[in-house]
């Protein structure tokens, strides 16, 4: 019996037995920062029945034009939890000492008239040296690099400069430089081919901006907007399938203070993220199913599969979600333990449903 076979016994045994294990198997692994294909949504769990013509076509909204930089005043809504925090660069890499050069004995002669000139450098070279430069901690190197290649329209460029305003990491923090990043891969490329593999940059601009407009940047004109955030995060999770974006929709569907409160399409959307691999939409649909909640059915074995499986993705920060997975281990009767254990075994084996 190969080892990870052996793993995932010994993760449904524990299940079966209502032991917490004091290891972590392999689940599908979290979405990463680097680019990947979005893969199609998942069908509804059971007990769940599909949405009605009109409801889907609502969720799938038409690309929005140009993106709108103002918005009307609603509500505050509660801060989305887990909100994508791409890594930071590691630490600057010293430079290594080189030996000085031999002292030059009499006039220095001038250069020569016919030297060739250097070869003009591409976007993509550009964006090569500049996330290089990030790593070794070069910040205004990284900085010009990147400037150049999001210049020429190289997304990639585009996306992490965003990404280095919204977070403060080796410039100065500013959401609405950040915003008007995104805005401009929103704006041009909404209708890009979700196949390819700048769409995972493009899908994760949209995710920015629906945070952006859920929560508002503080003097500008970019207010909060519930219906905007929405539109956002509907725009990436169904044309562009992110897990991300899918998740998101879907705690902004459960969020009791939005005007677009919906259990039932909420479990929709983070069954489809947390098939995906999506960890926190696997860990609120695991509370939700062990549970239920109005629309949606209680099944509490199945619950515990998706608890499981956030728990062993998870980071070790993100204590909420174990706290969910303890809390309905020891509600969960014997046969509820092992009937999760084999609805695990069965999704680790491809069967999903």
């Amino acid at each position: 019996m190969r080892t990870p076979n052996r793993i995932l016994m010994l993760a449904a045994l524990g299940l079966s037995f209502g032991l917490t294990p004091a290891f972590g198997f392999e689940g599908t692994a979290r979405p990463s920062a680097e680019v990947m294909t979005p893969a199609t949504p998942a069908p509804v769990p059971l007990g769940m029945a599909p949405a009605s013509a009109s409801s889907r076509a609502a969720d799938v909204p038409r690309p929005p034009g140009s993106i709108p930089r103002t918005g009307g005043l609603t509500p505050a809504a509660a801060t989305v939890p887990g909100a994508v925090l791409l890594p930071r660069p590691t630490a600057p890499v010293p430079s290594l000492a080189t030996p000085a050069a031999p002292s030059i004995q009499g006039p220095v002669p001038p250069p020569t008239a016919f030297a060739a000139p250097a070869a003009p450098i591409t976007p993509f070279e550009a964006f090569r040296s500049g996330a290089r430069a990030l790593r070794d901690g070069q910040k205004e190197k990284a900085l010009v690099s990147l400037e150049y290649a999001a210049e020429q329209g190289l997304i990639a460029a585009q996306w992490k400069l965003g990404r280095m305003y919204a977070e403060g990491d080796g410039v100065e923090r500013s959401d609405l430089r950040a915003f008007e990043y995104f805005s401009g891969i929103a704006d041009a490329h909404a209708d890009d081919n979700p196949g390819t593999p700048q769409s995972r940059y493009v899908a994760n601009a949209f995710v920015a901006l629906g945070h952006y407009y859920r929560s508002g940047i503080a003097n500008s004109d970019v207010r909060i907007d519930l219906g905007r955030a929405r539109h956002m995060y509907a725009y990436a999770a169904s044309y562009f399938a992110d897990p991300d974006a899918q998740y998101h929709l879907g705690r902004l569907m459960l969020d009791p203070h939005s005007p677009f409160k919906d259990p039932r399409q909420a479990a929709r959307w983070l069954h489809s993220a947390a098939n995906k691999g999506q960890y926190q939409a696997q860990a609120v649909l695991g509370r939700m199913l062990f549970a239920g909640e109005t629309g949606v059915p209680r099944q509490p074995a199945r619950g515990l599969m998706w608890l499981t499986l956030a728990r062993s993705n998870a980071g070790p920060s993100e204590t909420w979600i174990s706290e969910l997975y303890d809390a309905a281990v020891k509600q969960a009767t014997d046969d509820e333990r092992a009937l999760a254990a084999d609805f695990l075994m069965r999704w680790m084996n491809g069967k999903r449903d």
